[in-house]
């Protein structure tokens, strides 16, 4: 008689995985979509979307949630040094006001205000908070606490950029298309630009300088230029959001200074699982939404969301991301004995 064929349950990653998280052999077109789908399918999701929600009111949040996602990604990239920022708001802030003034005042059109407003806020930012690299802790997350504010209070007393009244009628981008693309093509770099270059050496003197910064100088690395560097990457990624938020509301204003594009991403990268970038993400793409989907509820909003929250932190304090990726790699298959 033939023998019984046995099986055994075995993990898919086992057979694929080769000593590191970043090196597969892969030797079947299975393997393969298990490694790549989860890498490909929300860059595809993100990328159809625009056609899905085309000229309506959740193309705005859709937009919107591209915003925070890239504020979300700059707040963890921070952290990544160890950098716990509490003013995202200044980034954004800095970068709608630059290019909105270019092109309000100096009447400089879109392709020229979006790069000068990412890279010259991003410069001013870092030249802003050098000098209080030294702070640790809560003293740094202070600093950049207080700075938007500073600049709303400067601005509405000052009477400058528009005072309260804010800069209006800015150029548009030309169609709906470029603007939502723009911002998604900007999350989808943004997101795995940070996860490649923060396991590079960069990234693991970043990585040191956050875990003993003291031990990183004794082996003779400035680390406070390091830091430097991870601000002006940061607040490039703020300032780009900032620049096309301007164009696509064609308004900028004392607005964009507020706590909430400080505490959402925040919250955001929390929900999603700090230190893994996808998190942020993942987390803002659901909060943004969630928070619009809640609006029809009036001053319970914020409550309910609040709630929710909270109850998502309790239950998966390690993140969304972080979960969904551990369950991911404990997926079995039968495998001959």
């Amino acid at each position: 008689m033939a023998e019984a064929i046995r099986y055994r349950k075995e993990r898919i990653d086992r057979g694929i995985k080769a000593r590191t998280d970043t090196i597969y052999l892969l030797s079947s077109l299975r393997d393969m979509v298990y490694l790549f789908l989860p890498r490909f399918l929300p860059i595809l999701l993100l990328l159809l979307l625009p056609f899905f929600v085309r000229g309506g009111y959740w193309e705005k949040v859709l937009f919107y949630s591209c915003m925070f996602a890239l504020l979300a990604l700059s707040w963890d990239f921070m952290a990544s040094v160890g950098l716990v920022s509490l003013g995202q708001a200044l980034f954004f802030g800095v970068g709608a006001y630059i290019s909105g003034g270019l092109n309000y005042y100096l009447k400089m059109p879109i392709f020229l205000t979006i790069p000068i407003a990412t890279l010259g806020g991003a410069l001013f930012c870092t030249l802003l908070l050098f000098s209080v690299l030294r702070l640790r802790g809560v003293y740094f997350s202070m600093v950049t606490l207080i700075l938007p504010l500073l600049f709303a209070h400067l601005i509405e007393t000052l009477d400058i950029l528009g005072g309260t009244h804010g800069l209006l009628s800015l150029t548009p981008f030309p169609g709906g298309y470029p603007a939502m693309y723009l911002a998604i093509i900007g999350v989808i770099v943004c997101l795995f630009g940070f996860r490649k270059l923060i396991s590079e050496d960069f990234g693991l003197v970043l990585r040191g300088i956050k875990d003993d910064d003291r031990v990183v100088m004794a082996g003779g690395i400035n680390i406070h230029w390091y830091k430097a560097q991870a601000i002006f990457i940061a607040g490039a990624v703020g300032c780009f959001a900032g620049a096309l938020m301007t164009h696509y509301y064609q308004f900028v204003g004392r607005s964009v200074f507020a706590l909430d594009f400080t505490v959402l991403p925040l919250a955001g990268a929390v929900l999603g699982g700090p230190g893994s970038f996808a998190g942020a993400t993942i987390g803002t793409f659901i909060l943004v939404p969630l928070s619009e989907a809640l609006r029809a509820l009036g001053g319970l909003r914020m409550a309910l969301y609040g709630v929710i929250l909270i109850g998502a932190l309790v239950v998966l304090p390690e993140g969304l991301f972080h979960y969904i990726e551990r369950r991911y790699h404990q997926f079995e298959r039968d495998a001959r004995v």
